[in-house]
């Protein structure tokens, strides 16, 4: 068994390796996704062109102003006469919201009143205006404290004080790059998996492994160690990326998180495996991996927390190995994610691969028959 599980292993290594072309593929985007994403792929909100109509023309309506024409976020202020004009940038989405200062702005707050700022958000951007108009919040109330305090001569406070933990600075990359090694890799992981079965049929070489003395569980086998081994090299070398190149602090245990690392390849060969146990060409399997790969993204919290989601969908989060992986790699990054939680995370991703290489085994069984 042992001799023809090798023998079958290394005929799959070498479908794969002995191509150059296959092999710049297999190494060269996975690697450049990683890079271009990990600056692309980023919640911040930069170089943003703000439109002010300035019905006041006082001393503090241009103080805050200034404060916020020098803040990072803002790429140019664009001053306007009156509403028409405001709402016309906005509709050419030639800026991504406007400010609107009252005739009585500064009067209001010499007299110790509340003044009041209207901001127009273009809602076609509503992620980026929302960003947007917390950075301004904090601009107006850094200005409105150091106002209080002149009036009253003594410091104030801040009534809140925040921490950021695990990423004190907010370094995006922080936490991107871990995720998007365990997005990418399961994507090439997919993809190889899902086309080596179907690749055989297409080729007509599956008819071999039909009067072949291999039984589907070798078959099955035979078929995971080359895209098990090829994932988690992928993914073992974005790992390093991540710590050599993008400096991201690492915490936690190498080995733990390489052992959850295998868990989550072998999850995800059995989802591509069930994948090409149905497919007939590579075609099909193809878009079936992406099929399957699209939703497993978008539930596995990548982008969103799985927590805003419907509750139906949370349960099937609980059923996706990437959603797993990724609370692993990025508390092994960030936190020293303790043993019991990396435990509780990779006995989902064991259960998983059980099921589907299961699966994939019958629907082979079913084939051979």
């Amino acid at each position: 068994m042992l001799y023809r599980l090798a023998i079958l292993v290394a005929k799959e290594l070498m479908s794969y390796l002995r191509d150059p072309r296959t092999r710049v593929i297999l190494i060269g985007p996975p690697l450049m996704q990683l890079v271009i994403f990990s600056f692309a792929a980023t919640l911040e909100v930069r170089n943003v062109d703000i439109a002010v109509l300035d019905q006041d023309t006082g001393p503090l309506s241009q103080t805050f102003m200034d404060r916020v024409s020098a803040a990072s976020f803002v790429g140019h202020i664009v001053p306007v006469t009156d509403v028409t004009r405001l709402q016309e940038l906005i509709d050419r989405r030639e800026v991504l919201l406007g400010l609107r200062f009252a005739p009585d702005f500064s009067r209001s707050i010499e007299v110790g009143q509340a003044a009041v700022v209207q901001v127009l958000i273009d809602g076609r951007r509503a992620n980026a205006g929302q960003i947007t108009l917390s950075y301004l919040a904090v601009v107006a109330a850094q200005l409105g404290t150091e106002l209080h305090e002149q009036r009253l001569g003594v410091r104030i406070a801040d009534p809140v004080l925040t921490q950021h933990w695990f990423n004190p600075n907010l370094i995006y990359q922080w936490f991107i790059v871990p995720g998007l090694s365990g997005v990418l890799a399961m994507m090439i992981a997919l993809v190889v998996t899902a086309l080596s079965i179907a690749r055989e049929r297409e080729m007509g070489t599956f008819d071999q492994l039909l009067v072949s003395p291999m039984t589907p569980l070798e078959i099955i086998i035979g078929k995971t160690i080359p895209a098990l081994i090829i994932g988690a090299v992928l993914a073992s070398l974005m790992i390093a990326a991540a710590v050599l190149l993008f400096r991201v602090p690492f915490s936690g245990s190498f080995g733990l998180l390489f052992l959850s690392l295998l868990l989550f390849m072998l999850s995800v060969v059995g989802i591509g495996l069930m994948v090409s146990s149905v497919c007939r060409t590579q075609q099909q399997a193809i878009l079936g991996a992406f099929m399957t790969a699209v939703p497993l993204i978008l539930i596995s919290g990548f982008a969103t927390p799985v927590e805003n989601m419907p509750w139906w969908l949370q349960y099937a989060a609980e059923a996706n190995p990437l959603k797993h992986y990724l609370l692993i790699i990025q508390g092994s990054f960030l936190k020293a994610f303790p043993l019991q939680e990396m435990l509780a995370n990779s006995a989902p991703m064991a259960l998983i691969a059980l099921v589907t290489l299961s699966v994939a085994t019958l629907f082979v069984k079913s084939r051979l028959q």
